[in-house]
C-alpha cells in the first residue's frame, strides 16, 4: 500500500522500509525464460529447496504485463493532508471499521498489551492497509516479483524481495497459491514486503505459521512488532492536534529549523522542541487551552489548515509509510474507530507520561528462520 509528503497515488505497497528503491538506469534484459533459469539456480544455491523453487517458478512463462504497466504508470496525485484524511476517514469506513474491530477487540487488546503499541494505532494501520482485513491484494506475489526483478528498472531490489518470498515458501508459512498481495509484492493485511515479513512477522496464535493473510492475531502482532522494531515506545502517545494562530505560525515557519531525514516527510516537519517552548511560541490545544506543562519534545507537522505536534513515536509510523498524510490518517482513523459512534470527537491532547522501561518485543515462534 505510495504517498509523498502530500500523497502518492494509491497505497499499493506499505512503508518506507518496504518501499522500492528509485529506478536504476535501464539496461538490456535477457529473455524471461533465460533469466528465470539462472534465477532458479541462484535460489537453490541460496539454500531454497529445489522442489519449492520448481513449484514457485516453473509455471511462470512470461512476465505479467499488468504489473509492468502499473510500475510504469505510477503518477503522483497531489492531495493536501486534509483532503487525504477526509477521503479515508468516511462515515462508511468508520461504521464498518467499528464493527470489524469490535469482532477482533479481544485479540487486538491482547496484542496491544503484549507489545505496548496502542490498539488504536494497530486498528488504524489495519484499516488503511487492508480495509480492516477485507482486501489485501489478489496478485500472485511470486509472479509479480519475478516480473519486476526481471525488469531492469529496479531489478536489484525486487530480486532480493523475490528470494525473500521463496524463503517464506520454503519455511511453509504460506503456499505459493495463497501468497497474494499488491502488484508490487506487498503481502497480506499489513502489506509487508517479503523482506519485512522475514524480519517482523510473528506467530501469535502458536500454530507455527506467521499468517499475515488471514489470522488476525498474527496480523496485529506483526504490525506491532514492526513498529516496536522501529522505535515505538510503550505508554507514550503519538501526538495531538493543536491550534496555531496565524502570527505564531508565521513566526514558527520563519524561525524554527526543519528536521533532516532520508525521506521528504521527515524533512517536512520542524525539529523537536519542548512542549513548554511550543507554548511560548503561541501553540495551544484545539480549544485554545495551554499545552501540557511538559519537557517532552515534539515536532510540528502542518497541513493546509490543520496542525499537529508529534512525539518520537510518530517516527515509527513514518517508518511504516513515510508520508504525513498516511501517518496522521492512521492515528486519527484508529482513534475514531475505537471511539463509540455516539460519542463526540474529543480534543486530541494526550500528554506524554513518564517513560517506563521497554519490554522486549514479542518474539517470533522459536526456531523460525528470520
Amino acid at each position: 500500500m505510495r504517498i509523498t509528503v502530500l500523497l502518492v497515488a494509491l497505497l499499493a505497497v506499505s512503508v518506507s522500509a518496504q518501499t522500492p528503491a528509485p529506478p536504476a538506469a535501464v539496461t538490456t534484459r535477457p529473455a524471461f525464460a533465460e533469466w528465470l533459469r539462472q534465477l532458479k539456480a541462484d535460489a537453490i544455491e541460496r539454500g531454497i529447496r529445489p522442489e519449492i523453487v520448481d513449484e514457485a517458478l516453473s509455471g511462470l512463462k512470461e512476465p505479467l504485463p499488468a504489473v509492468l504497466e502499473r510500475d510504469r504508470a505510477q503518477v503522483e496525485t497531489v492531495l493536501a493532508i486534509e483532503q487525504y484524511i477526509n477521503r479515508q476517514i468516511t462515515a462508511t469506513r468508520l461504521r464498518d471499521g467499528r464493527r470489524l474491530v469490535t469482532e477482533q477487540r479481544t485479540t487486538l487488546d491482547a496484542v496491544a498489551d503484549a507489545y505496548g503499541v496502542p490498539a488504536s494505532i494497530l486498528a488504524g494501520i489495519w484499516g488503511l492497509e487492508s480495509n480492516f482485513g477485507r482486501f489485501s491484494g489478489t496478485r500472485p506475489t511470486v509472479h509479480a516479483l519475478a516480473t519486476l526483478a526481471w525488469d531492469p528498472r529496479r531489478a536489484s531490489f525486487f530480486r532480493e524481495e523475490l528470494f525473500a518470498a521463496l524463503q517464506i515458501l520454503d519455511h511453509g508459512d504460506i503456499s505459493v497459491q495463497e501468497m497474494r498481495g499488491s502488484w508490487a509484492g506487498a503481502m497480506g493485511q499489513p502489506q509487508f514486503m517479503p523482506s519485512s515479513y522475514l524480519q517482523y512477522a510473528v506467530d501469535v496464535d502458536g500454530d507455527n505459521r506467521r499468517d499475515i493473510w488471514s489470522t488476525p492475531a498474527d496480523v496485529f502482532g506483526s504490525i506491532a512488532n514492526y513498529l516496536r522494531g522501529h522505535g515505538w515506545t510503550p505508554d507514550q502517545p503519538w501526538g495531538l492536534e493543536v491550534s496555531v494562530p496565524k502570527a505564531a505560525f508565521s513566526t514558527i515557519t520563519s524561525t524554527i529549523a526543519r528536521r533532516e531525514g532520508s525521506c521528504k516527510a521527515m524533512r517536512d516537519m520542524t525539529v523537536r522542541l519542548p512542549m513548554t517552548e511550543w507554548q511560548t511560541l503561541g501553540v495551544r490545544t484545539l480549544n485554545g487551552a495551554p499545552l501540557a506543562d511538559s519537557s517532552e519534545e515534539a515536532s510540528l507537522v502542518a497541513g493546509s489548515t490543520r496542525r499537529f505536534l508529534v512525539y518520537a513515536n510518530y517516527d515509527a509510523l513514518l517508518e511504516y509509510n513515510c508520508a504525513h498524510a498516511y501517518a496522521l490518517t492512521v492515528a486519527l482513523l484508529g482513534e475514531d474507530v475505537l471511539r463509540p459512534s455516539a460519542a463526540p470527537t474529543p480534543i486530541r491532547q494526550a500528554a506524554p507520561q513518564p517513560k517506563k522501561p521497554q519490554p522486549k518485543p514479542g518474539p517470533a515462534n522459536p526456531g523460525r528462520r528470520q
